[in-house]
Parts: C-alpha cells; structure tokens; sequence
C-alpha cells in the first residue's frame, strides 16, 4: 500500500493493530521494536543498543535514526511521514528474505509509539516485540514531580480524532496532574490550556512546558494555566512559544 493510498481517519487505526494481542514469547526471530529514549543516549537501555547493533536493517524516521546511525553497522531506511509506507514496504521485504529487522521510535513505543508500531506490524506480518525505553515522559515526571499513579497521561502527537484524550483532560484538571505530548502545531501547550480554562480549569494552576529533555539546550518555562491560555491560536510553528520537543505537565490543586 502507497502512503497516497493510505487514511488513518478512514480506519483501521493502526495503534489498534499493535494493541489487538499480547506479545507471543515463544515467537521466532520477531521484528524488534525499540524506543530509543529521548534522544540524549545516555537513556538507550543496553537491550535497545543490543537489538540495534544486531540488526541486518533499521527503519525509522530519519530524526530518529540518526540518533543511532552510528550504534549500527546495518543497513538504514529513513522515511517521513509522506514515504513510511513505501518504507516499511522495503523494510517488510528485506525481513521476508530472512534479515534481521529493527523499528526504531523515539522515547518509549509504550507512550506515544503505537501507531508506528501496527504500521510495523502490518508490513512485515510476523511478530513485532517491543524493546521499551526512556520517555521524555518519565523525564518530565521526576523533574515536575507528578508521580504516574497520580496522573493522567494523554498523547496528542497523533493522527486522528482526539476528542477523547481531550475529554480526559478536561474532566480530570484540577483533580489530577496532567501529563501531555502536545500535538505540533495545532494542540501546542497554549491551545490545551485554553480548552482546560475553558473546561473550568483554575487559571492559576501551575504549568510547566518542559522542552528538548535531556539535551544540552533543555528548557523549562513555569507559569500558569491562565498565562498560557491567553496565547491560544494558530497552527504554524511561529504561533506558539515552544518547540515540537514539548511535554506539557499541569499539577493538580
């Protein structure tokens, strides 16, 4: 299948194709899936590295791959959001003549991967493991403090209807800390904090947008629901103060 061929809004959504089962344990010679942590790779977990390193082939998004480009004497194919399919198409067939294949994500798959994990899937139509990594998500829950059990977490860097994981957010403001990938750039932290004011957020909830976690440029910017709410709009890179690297933490009252 084309990526001219291809509507996630039409179905199936393919992080439904990745979550339809569990892991077969006993599987053979299964595609590897690794979540290369944030990008600094101090938070590459040894397995990760291992799966990298022993792969005939790697796909991934270019960013991402070349993160790891040197932790692998594989062969590497890079893709965009316009080419993944014809991509993965290539990478499927290479594993189908018996080479060994990683996927690579940024972060942890387990966070925000799963639609890139059922596009692996569907591809190469063999077990797909996934080798869990460091979330910028994690990050930002020890350097915010939310702890998980207490916190509602949201992904919106995704394609399709988010009107449910809006929703959770809404209803959950003010009771429990938010955690949130902002979706670049129609849902950047200033949008989501103007659909929570609008849900009867408190504006004086402290938020806090933390930016290109773990890099040598890492920035972090504390203010308030109200504060970023006032800069709602837009949809182009010039109509939010932050970077596509963002997560968003709103802590509770």
């Amino acid at each position: 299948m084309s990526s001219d061929d291809y509507d996630l809004d039409s179905g199936p959504d393919p992080a439904a194709i990745a979550a339809s089962a569990p892991e077969d344990p006993d599987a053979d010679r299964p595609v590897h899936a690794v979540g290369i942590g944030p990008g600094n790779l101090d938070f590459l977990t040894p397995r990760g590295e291992q799966a990298i390193r022993e792969a005939d082939v790697v796909v991934g998004f270019e960013t991402v791959v070349g993160f790891v480009a040197d932790r692998t004497d594989a062969d590497l194919l890079t893709c965009g959001y316009r080419d993944e399919l014809d991509t993965l198409e290539t990478f499927a067939e290479r594993v189908a003549d018996g080479e060994c294949g990683t996927a690579v994500l940024m972060g942890d798959p387990n966070h925000s991967g799963y639609q890139f994990v059922g596009k692996v899937q569907r591809a190469v139509d063999r077990p797909v493991r996934v080798v869990p990594g460091i979330s910028s998500l994690q990050i930002a829950a020890s350097r915010a403090r939310t702890p998980m059990e207490d916190t509602t977490f949201v992904t919106l860097h995704k394609s399709g209807d988010l009107s449910a994981d809006l929703d959770r957010l809404r209803s959950d403001v003010g009771e429990r800390h938010l955690l949130v990938l902002p979706r670049p750039f129609d849902l950047m932290p200033e949008d989501i904090a103007a659909e929570l004011v609008d849900a009867g957020g408190d504006p004086d909830l402290p938020a806090l947008v933390y930016e290109r976690l773990t890099h040598d440029d890492e920035e972090r910017t504390a203010t308030t629901l109200g504060d970023l709410a006032q800069d709602a709009g837009g949809d182009g890179r010039d109509d939010t103060r932050f970077s596509d690297l963002s997560v968003f933490v709103v802590r509770r009252e």
